[in-house]
């Protein structure tokens, strides 16, 4: 059997000697490592999703029935739109008041009476769609005209004006109610023009209910 001492003192040499090579004698002489920089966790903020916005829109505006003139200017439609408004709704009231009007000015609303065309302040009596002739009604149109901004020598400063006057309120609410005749109606526009020459105004009125005719609009 060996002698322990002679066994373990040449092992423990070789031990010894082995350990000068090791990584960890070369940490003890250099020191630790330097510390790492880190950077701390970064902190995700969670946003909330974009809200999509909703426009809304209108339902479309649904059409009714209107009477509209076939062939006729500008003038025409405006003035069988704006009675229309007033809920003249008739045919024959409508053409009346075409007739009327046509007879008057020729839907010239800047005509004074002789046939020249100019305006207002330049003209004195018998003047625009329907010959504003008397000084009430002429100058009537004029301050109107100054109070709501407007200008005389227009049809839609004429056609506003024509509503306020004590002559044409006489026979609106008539005017409303349908079924009447072409002449029933022309003895309530009488009330309304007060001409002193009938002239064509009947027949245009005629002419006028064939030329109007209901469309969805």
């Amino acid at each position: 059997m060996l002698n322990f001492f002679t066994v373990a003192v040449p092992l423990l040499a070789m031990v010894t000697t082995n350990t000068a090579s090791l990584p960890f004698s070369s940490y003890k002489l250099q020191g630790p490592p330097p510390p790492v920089d880190e950077k701390p966790y970064s902190i995700i903020k969670e946003f909330e999703p974009e809200k999509t916005a909703i426009l809304e829109v209108a339902p479309p505006k649904p059409k009714e029935k209107r009477l509209i003139c076939k062939g006729c200017n500008e003038h025409e439609n405006a003035t069988l739109a704006f009675f229309q408004d007033r809920g003249i709704r008739d045919r024959n009231a409508l053409a009346t008041i075409m007739g009327n009007i046509r007879q008057e000015s020729t839907f010239v609303p800047n005509i004074c009476e002789g046939g020249s065309r100019t305006s207002y302040y330049n003209c004195g009596r018998g003047y625009g769609l329907i010959q504003f002739t008397s000084a009430s009604r002429y100058y009537g149109l004029g301050a109107f005209a100054k109070k709501i901004g407007g200008n005389p020598s227009t049809a839609d400063t004429q056609l506003r004006y024509i509503t306020t006057e004590p002559q044409w309120k006489s026979i609106e609410n008539r005017m409303r109610v349908s079924g009447k005749s072409i002449d029933r109606y022309m003895n309530y526009a009488y009330e309304w023009i007060g001409w002193g020459h009938h002239g064509a105004r009947t027949q245009y009125a005629y002419d006028y209910a064939k030329r109007l005719v209901l469309a969805d609009v």
